[in-house]
């Protein structure tokens, strides 16, 4: 069975989402961020050198990093329905978002989060850059999903779950307004019953 380390407030959820809608076993082993620094605890330290959220551990397999942790699930799921038929052209667009989500997206909006948390003038040229690379992904993410229901075309698949937590934590930062297909895109992301119970781990 697999082992899920889950974090309070984290993108670990993106494992317990994709555990459930593939309807594989699995146990959670919760840690909770210290109240003062918001940091993670030291028990995620002994598990992985990392000390970072997700990790999972499952017939000696311990791995940290989402995008990895997606792909050695799907490969023990029976029903590949959540991944794309390798050489399709689906395949390669759940690729370019499954990467993207971290790659690309993720910087931004994180160190979006992180500079809310002090005061600024909006002159330094972090402000910048952030502002620009924000305005030029969520225009992407908007643009491609007026044309197609989800990432990888018009069927769900894991992507769908790493993309969708990232934009997230945008959401919370009120970071998309004006962008009405990501919006329609998160409402339905937020109907499915997989998310939902995922989303009752905290």
């Amino acid at each position: 069975m697999i082992k899920v380390h889950h974090l309070n407030q984290s993108r670990s959820t993106r494992v317990l989402w994709l555990l459930e809608e593939l309807g594989l076993p699995y146990e959670v082993e919760r840690h909770e961020r210290d109240s003062a620094t918001r940091l993670a605890p030291a028990s995620l330290a002994k598990v992985h050198p990392l000390s970072k959220a997700p990790i999972i551990e499952h017939n000696g397999t311990i791995l940290c990093e989402s995008g990895a942790i997606m792909e050695y699930i799907l490969d023990q799921a029976p029903d590949e329905h959540l991944r794309p038929e390798k050489g399709t052209k689906e395949y390669y667009q759940y690729l370019e978002w499954l990467h993207f989500a971290e790659g690309s997206l993720a910087l931004p909006v994180i160190t979006s989060l992180l500079m809310q948390m002090e005061q600024r003038d909006g002159t330094k040229a972090m402000d910048g850059y952030i502002s620009k690379e924000l305005k030029l992904d969520f225009s992407y993410i908007d643009k491609v999903l007026a044309k197609q229901r989800y990432f990888a075309g018009e069927q769900f698949c894991a992507a769908d779950i790493m993309m969708t937590i990232t934009l997230e934590i945008a959401n919370s930062l009120n970071l998309l307004e004006g962008h009405a297909n990501i919006a329609r895109y998160l409402g339905d992301m937020q109907t499915r019953e997989a998310y939902k119970k995922a989303r009752a781990f905290g």
